[in-house]
């Protein structure tokens, strides 16, 4: 027969990191929005290509920095009957969608910088230079909000990015209007926004990889899923262990179920239960987790004839 033994220790902690997570985002919002009107004007008037990658960067931006807060308060809802894990995983598919549009406006201005290259347009410098130096305030301000959450959450990572990408853009276009004011060298500017497209496409292709990897139910990057079957095997009673799966629900949510086989002469399962359940919270930080332990391998017809099943978890803490 194959026994199972379970114990309940839930810390739930749901909503804390979003609620001061969104605070900076409104803020952010607020600031990104307001500019983004007036740098499309700005781009349309000075005919500065430069200027308009920048602004399609705000652009992105303010549609970044909205899908990062819906992001948050979706979050931060309970579980239910039909999402038992609540919606945590949503912060995964902000930063998709954020990665997403990145990549495609970065491709778009490469490929608008080319048709640019055989005759260069004049360029207002004098309106690029104020309007890109405003721009590079609104980042600059924004970064310093979003700094904080960009460590703590894939999501806003994705946000902070956004914001820290656009920001190297008004810099850029700051310089470079001074560049053409003085030397009215008018190519700068296409050569400027195929720079800002390619300093811009590698780390979005990082944040998209980071997305698909958890919403795949990848194993975290900071776990080594070999690692953690030579802790389980090189614990004291336990002779195997199988069907082991870690996966994340969202960048800092850690989530694991082994079956362990317990060794014959063990006779408290349940302790043996919790001293797994203690050495994986301070070796891998996971703190929910499924132990189904068993004195019979499962695939025997012992594990399906099995008369008490019950659901282990050693606390909770979505992040």
């Amino acid at each position: 027969m194959t026994d199972t033994m379970a114990s309940h220790a839930h810390d739930h902690d749901h909503g804390l990191d979003t609620i001061k997570h969104e605070k900076p985002l409104l803020w952010a919002l607020a600031l990104t929005a307001s500019f983004l009107i007036a740098e499309i004007i700005g781009a349309y008037i000075t005919n500065s290509l430069a200027l308009l990658s920048d602004a399609a960067h705000m652009a992105t931006d303010t549609l970044a920095l909205v899908i990062a807060l819906v992001a948050v308060r979706l979050s931060r809802l309970p579980s239910d009957a039909k999402r038992t894990y609540g919606y945590a995983r949503f912060e995964a598919f902000g930063a998709l969608i954020n990665g997403t549009l990145l990549f495609v406006v970065a491709a778009y201005i490469l490929w608008e910088a080319i048709g640019r290259f055989a005759k260069p347009p004049e360029v207002a410098s004098t309106g690029m230079l104020v309007i890109a130096g405003l721009g590079l305030v609104v980042n600059l301000i924004s970064m310093r909000l979003l700094k904080a959450g960009s460590e703590e959450s894939l999501n806003m990572k994705g946000a902070y990015l956004e914001v820290w990408s656009d920001m190297l853009g008004s810099l850029a276009v700051l310089i470079a209007a001074v560049i053409i004011y003085f030397t009215q060298w008018w190519i700068l500017d296409p050569i400027l926004a195929v720079l800002i497209g390619l300093w811009v496409l590698p780390r979005t292709w990082t944040l998209l990889r980071a997305s698909i990897h958890i919403l795949l139910e990848g194993v975290p990057d900071n776990i080594a899923l070999s690692e953690v079957r030579e802790l389980l095997l090189n614990t004291p009673g336990v002779v195997d262990v199988h069907d082991l799966h870690i996966w994340s629900l969202a960048s800092k949510s850690p989530t694991m179920t082994a079956h362990i086989v317990a060794a014959d002469e063990v006779a408290d399962l349940h302790g043996l239960r919790q001293t797994i359940a203690d050495q994986l919270k301070e070796a891998f930080d996971i703190h929910h987790l499924t132990l189904q332990m068993e004195t019979t391998a499962c695939g025997s017809k012992a594990c399906d004839a099995a008369s008490q099943v019950e659901s282990s978890h050693e606390g909770h803490a979505h992040h």
